[in-house]
């Protein structure tokens, strides 16, 4: 039986990008194959295992963990590293697909819990539209009565041994903004005969900043004016981002990015293109369940700190919206280095912990 640290090693050493996870989503079968879990495929590289245990059926749990890695080169000297030039797990969701792996072992070696519980193998977490959102498009689990859909994410602000929740707004939703500035460009010395797009640009730019408050994030992060010392360009390109909690607040600030671009071009005579990307919704944790697993954390002698939110966003909140979710942080060390970097190594003993704590969880869940 392939334990749960080789499953995540092999994971590791053959990375792959989101929505191209071929040869993970084929291991991941294989091992469960091997164990004796059902399962089957679901949003094309993702996997879908079912455990039934007793009782009435229809009442379900989901553990979710994601498989996707980054276009990163890892460059950290384990002996396991990336094979895959320029793709790495940068990110953790080996440890996350470790940590599922071994708690479907152990519920399928013993079924004495009610219900069933799925574990998603979840393709995709990293780019829009977020594997989980072609997940719930199949509507899996529309026969059952979804008590909880639980997922966790590795943290290097936290020692291993050591869970972090957050109770209700977590994790931010995210849109992704990009702008095109057109207007009449030419000889930056003959003012009146063209639309200076910059200058245009650069309004925008300043009302769309002036969104920023207690409860919102909007960062611009690229400008491409390519004219030159002497040229106004035909087109000024922009992009960023928007994030906030609310999605009454998200719809509103939708329409005033719209608003700003109309009227920048009513003063400058320029014409905006804006697309606004919808990302993924808030993750939201649901308080009953942060309460429920902060006191079982306790009883087991795990240690928990309880985190702010964060404007970092996860297409975990995808499940939040249809479903009571919990979502927490599994300490991998704080000299795992920070992730989404080619150096980031986490702690494999917080495999263990991840296990032992999502399968006491999901059992008095």
């Amino acid at each position: 039986m392939i334990t749960a640290v080789e499953f995540r090693r092999h994971l590791h050493r053959h990375p792959e990008l989101s929505f191209e996870e071929v040869q993970t989503a084929t291991y991941i079968e294989q091992a469960l194959t091997e164990a004796g879990i059902p399962h089957s495929r679901i949003a094309e590289t993702g996997i879908l295992a079912k455990i039934e245990g007793k009782g009435d059926l229809s009442r379900a749990i989901v553990l979710r963990a994601d498989i996707d890695a980054l276009p990163v080169e890892e460059q950290n000297g384990l002996e396991y590293a990336s094979e895959n030039k320029g793709v790495m797990h940068a990110c953790g969701h080996d440890i996350h697909a470790a940590v599922l792996y071994g708690v479907l072992l152990r519920l399928a070696e013993k079924r004495d819990f009610e219900g069933t519980i799925f574990g998603v193998f979840q393709p995709g977490e990293e780019c829009n539209p977020g594997g989980a959102s072609k997940i719930l498009a199949e509507e899996p689990f529309a026969e059952y009565n979804v008590v909880a859909v639980i997922g966790e994410h590795t943290d290097s602000g936290l020692e291993v041994g050591e869970l972090g929740f957050c109770k209700g707004e977590f994790m931010a939703a995210s849109d992704e903004l990009r702008f095109w500035v057109r207007g009449k460009g030419g000889h930056a010395a003959m003012r009146d005969k063209l639309n200076d797009t910059v200058v245009a640009a650069a309004h925008l730019i300043t009302m769309l900043n002036a969104v920023n408050d207690d409860s919102t994030v909007l960062s611009l992060g690229k400008v491409v004016a390519d004219g030159a010392t002497n040229v106004i360009p035909d087109e000024v390109y922009i992009e960023g981002t928007f994030r906030c909690f609310s999605e009454e607040h998200r719809h509103t600030v939708w329409h005033i990015i719209e608003a700003a671009a109309q009227s920048v071009d009513a003063k400058f005579g320029t014409t905006t293109e804006v697309d606004i990307n919808h990302g993924y919704p808030a993750v939201i944790s649901d308080n009953e369940l942060v309460d429920k697993a902060v006191a079982l954390a306790a009883e087991n002698g795990v240690a928990v700190k309880m985190l702010p939110k964060r404007y970092t966003a996860e297409d975990f909140g995808h499940y939040c919206v249809r479903y009571p979710s919990l979502f927490y942080r599994l300490g991998v060390g704080t000299d795992a280095g920070r992730s989404h970097t080619s150096t980031f190594a986490p702690n494999e003993e917080a495999i263990e912990v991840g296990i032992d704590f999502m399968e006491a969880l999901a059992r008095s869940l």
